[in-house]
């Protein structure tokens, strides 16, 4: 995919973020994502891509950022999401922050559709301190969503934007581990069936449920929560004295006359 069919397929997906299916997509990702970074600490933080959603809302950073493709992608909706301050990047290939200066980086539905996705990740893996955090968001093809998709030259139907090229959670995992990214916790959600109005998802509500005790790895949508390990580091704790006291010896207080 290239760097043009990278930003029309972008395009395409945030049109469907405003249909029934995208709001309740986005409504599950934003309680997760919501869950996820409330306890994650630093001082730096940056959403990669989809405005649409306030990934680091519920995060307590004194300092969080938002880049995106497009400057009319923030202009219609990141300033009204948060009015937070905004960094644009035109190539999420090439990220505009040094190297090891972030703790935490979120990138819904970013690596589906980037023309380079593992330059992407690499660009994370720099710009991450050690111990630093990432945030993936991804559509899951292994789902009903995902069957339903694959099944779109029949149908002549698609239901997902086109251009994605949709990655599987045991996929994505192999490209975290080749970069030192240790996946922590994943999670799934979205278990309803590829229905294109709100009354037919309303109606398969209870599957959200059931799903996550039945068939939990089947969600429509993925998250995976990683840690950037740094290989030789050790952690130094305080440099206690372990040497053995010598035999103690008496001392006269006073001379005995």
């Amino acid at each position: 995919m290239d760097s043009a069919a990278s930003e029309k397929s972008i395009i395409a997906l945030d049109g469907w973020l405003k249909s029934p299916a995208g709001i309740y997509v986005r409504q599950w990702e934003q309680a997760c994502l919501d869950e996820l970074t409330v306890d994650i600490f630093g001082y730096n933080a940056v959403q990669v891509g989809l405005p649409q959603i306030d990934a680091l809302a519920a995060n307590r950073m004194p300092n969080k950022w938002q880049a995106a493709t497009r400057l009319s992608h923030l202009d219609d909706v990141a300033l009204a999401a948060g009015n937070k301050q905004i960094a644009v990047a035109l190539d999420f290939a090439e990220l505009p922050f040094a190297s090891q200066s972030l703790d935490l980086v979120v990138m819904p539905h970013v690596l589906e559709f980037a023309a380079e996705p593992h330059q992407v990740l690499r660009e994370v893996e720099r710009v991450l301190i050690p111990e630093g955090q990432v945030i993936i968001c991804g559509f899951n093809p292994a789902s009903l969503w995902g069957l339903r998709q694959s099944v779109r030259r029949i149908t002549r139907s698609p239901y997902l934007p086109v251009a994605g090229e949709f990655i599987s959670l045991p996929r994505m995992k192999d490209w975290l581990k080749l970069l030192n990214l240790g996946v922590t916790r994943s999670h799934f959600g979205c278990y309803a069936p590829p229905a294109r109005t709100t009354q037919w998802l309303n109606r398969f509500a209870f599957m959200e449920n059931a799903g996550k005790r039945w068939w939990p790895y089947l969600g429509a949508v993925y998250m995976v929560h990683a840690v950037k390990r740094v290989k030789g580091m050790t952690l130094i704790g305080p440099a206690w004295n372990k040497k053995s006291a010598s035999a103690p010896q008496a001392v006269p207080a006073t001379n005995r006359k």
